[in-house]
C-alpha cells in the first residue's frame, strides 16, 4: 500500500469502522424518517378504492430509495464525526501521530472509504432512484390509482395547442413510438371552453397527425356527448411536446437525462437547470469524499481538554454549511444565475479548500 497511508492493518480497521457507524446511522434514519413520511401519506394511498396493505408496501418500497439517497451523504457526515471521536477519545489518534503519520495519512483511509461509497451511491441512484421516483411521481400523479405498468411513463401531461389545451392521463415511449391513454382535447373560444374531445388512447401517425381511438365528443353549449370513434385530430403536435413538457431530473438516469437535454436543446428550449441536475449527479455522491475532511476537526486535539464536543459541533457545522451551499447553488442554477458548470461543482471545489485549509493550519 502506498506510503501516503497507513498500514494495511489499520486502514482496514478504519475504514470498517466508518462504513459501520455510517450505515448504521443511515438505517436508523431512514427507519424513522420512512415511518413519519409514511403517517402523513397513508391516508392519501388508502383514500382511492381498493388500496390496502400491498399498496402500502409498495408506497414504502418506493419512498425509501427517495429517502436513502437524500440521507446518505448526511450519514457519512455523521459516520465521520463519530468514528474519528471514538478514535479521538480513545487515543488512537494520538498513537497514530506518535507513530508519525500525518492528519492526511489518518484521513487517508476514510476518504477512500468515502469514494467507495460515492461510486455505491451513484450506482443506485443510476439504477434504483431514478426507477423509483418516475413510477413515485405517475403513481402520485394518477392520486394512487392503479399502479402505472413499464418504465419511462409520465403522467397526467398538459400541452397547449394555440388557444387548446390537451391533457394525456399517460404518455409511454418517445418519438413515433409515442402512445397516449386518457386523451382530453379542450376546444376553447376566446378563452372559453366549447366542447370537448376525449379518447381511451392516440398514436402519433407522423406528420403532425394523431389517430384517436374510442373518442367522443361533448358540447358544452348543449351539454350532449356523441362518439365518434376512431377519428383523427390534435393536428400540428408533435410527440416532444408530451415527452418534454415536464422533464423530472431525479426520476432520469444519467444517459436518460442527456438525452432528454439535447431534445430540449434541439427543440430550442432552455435547458441550464437540467445541465446543472446532469452533473449533479456525479458532484452530490462525491460529497461522500468531503464529509472526512470536513469532520477531520472533530478527531484531533486532546479529548480531555473538554473541547471534543466543540471540535465535532464544529465538524458538524462545516458539513451542514456544505449542504446549504449546495443546494443554493443548484437554486442560482435553475434561476440561470450560475452556469451549469459553476452550479453543480461550485460547493464541492469551495468545501475542499475550507477543509483543506482548516486541516493544514489546525493540525499540520
Amino acid at each position: 500500500m502506498p506510503s501516503f497511508f497507513p498500514s494495511p492493518t489499520v486502514s482496514l480497521y478504519m475504514g470498517r469502522m466508518f462504513l459501520v457507524r455510517t450505515f448504521s446511522v443511515l438505517a436508523g434514519l431512514v427507519l424513522v424518517l420512512m415511518t413519519l413520511d409514511l403517517l402523513g401519506e397513508s391516508g392519501k394511498v388508502l383514500a382511492h378504492p381498493g388500496n390496502g396493505q400491498s399498496e402500502l408496501w409498495t408506497y414504502v418500497g418506493l419512498r425509501t430509495p427517495q429517502i436513502i439517497a437524500r440521507f446518505l451523504p448526511f450519514s457519512v457526515l455523521l459516520g465521520t464525526l463519530i468514528t474519528l471521536a471514538t478514535l479521538n477519545q480513545n487515543s488512537e489518534i494520538i498513537s497514530l501521530k506518535s507513530a508519525g503519520l500525518s492528519a492526511h495519512q489518518i484521513l487517508a483511509p476514510l476518504m477512500l472509504t468515502g469514494l467507495l461509497v460515492a461510486l455505491i451511491s451513484f450506482a443506485f441512484n443510476e439504477r434504483v432512484v431514478a426507477r423509483a421516483t418516475a413510477t413515485l411521481s405517475a403513481w402520485q400523479k394518477v392520486e394512487y390509482g392503479p399502479l402505472p405498468d413499464g418504465s419511462g411513463l409520465l403522467g397526467n401531461v398538459w400541452v397547449r395547442d394555440g388557444d387548446d389545451l390537451i391533457r394525456a392521463g399517460q404518455v409511454a415511449g418517445r418519438g413515433p413510438a409515442i402512445r397516449l391513454t386518457d386523451v382530453a382535447v379542450y376546444d376553447r373560444v376566446d378563452g372559453r371552453v366549447s366542447a370537448i374531445v376525449s379518447a381511451a388512447r392516440a398514436r402519433y401517425l407522423g406528420a403532425g397527425a394523431w389517430e384517436l381511438a374510442e373518442a367522443q365528443r361533448f358540447d358544452v353549449a348543449s351539454g350532449r356527448a356523441r362518439p365518434l370513434g376512431t377519428v383523427r385530430g390534435m393536428n400540428g403536435v408533435t410527440p416532444d411536446q408530451f415527452t418534454l413538457a415536464s422533464v423530472n431530473p431525479d426520476g432520469l438516469s444519467f444517459r436518460e437525462l442527456s438525452r432528454a437535454i439535447d431534445d430540449l436543446a434541439a427543440a430550442g428550449r432552455p435547458t441550464q437547470a437540467l445541465e446543472a441536475a446532469l452533473w449533479h449527479k456525479f458532484s452530490g455522491p462525491l460529497s461522500s469524499v468531503l464529509m472526512p475532511l470536513l469532520g477531520a476537526v472533530a478527531g484531533f486535539g486532546l479529548a480531555r481538554s473538554g473541547r471534543l464536543f466543540v471540535r465535532a459541533v464544529i465538524g458538524m457545522a462545516l458539513g451542514f454549511a456544505y449542504f446549504v451551499a449546495d443546494n443554493f447553488a443548484l437554486a442560482m442554477g435553475n434561476l440561470g444565475a450560475y452556469p451549469p458548470l459553476l452550479a453543480a461543482w461550485s460547493p464541492f471545489l469551495l468545501f475542499l479548500l475550507i477543509g483543506e485549509t482548516v486541516l493544514v493550519r489546525t493540525e499540520e
